[in-house]
């Protein structure tokens, strides 16, 4: 995961109209914790800890099995009017999704 950040870091870097948001059920102040050791300075974290409904509206929400109730892993893209310009929810929470593409979309 740390690779991941730091690629989307970096984008976030060199191109200045790009905002990365990686949201997820961590505690703010754990994902305060992680980028400040990582260093990843322009990325902006969310969590979903009081708020399901990003999980709904996003369509990321696991709904059966243990995992009920947290989110998969996906990236979503979108461009400058909050338009969604690219998907991608991997079918299993241990997959990776393809960051390359997410990235390529931006560039």
């Amino acid at each position: 995961m740390q690779r991941v950040f730091a690629n989307f870091n970096k984008v976030a870097n060199e191109l200045n109209n790009t905002v990365v948001l990686c949201i997820s059920a961590d505690l703010p102040f754990a994902q305060a914790r992680f980028c400040g050791a990582e260093g990843l300075d322009n990325v902006v974290t969310l969590s979903t800890m009081r708020g399901a409904e990003f999980k709904e509206n996003y369509g990321v929400a696991i709904t059966s099995g243990p995992l009920a109730g947290l989110t998969s892993r996906a990236v979503i893209v979108l461009d400058e009017s909050n338009n969604v310009i690219y998907t991608q929810l991997v079918d299993e929470i241990t997959t990776e999704p393809n960051y390359d593409a997410a990235l390529a979309v931006l560039k």
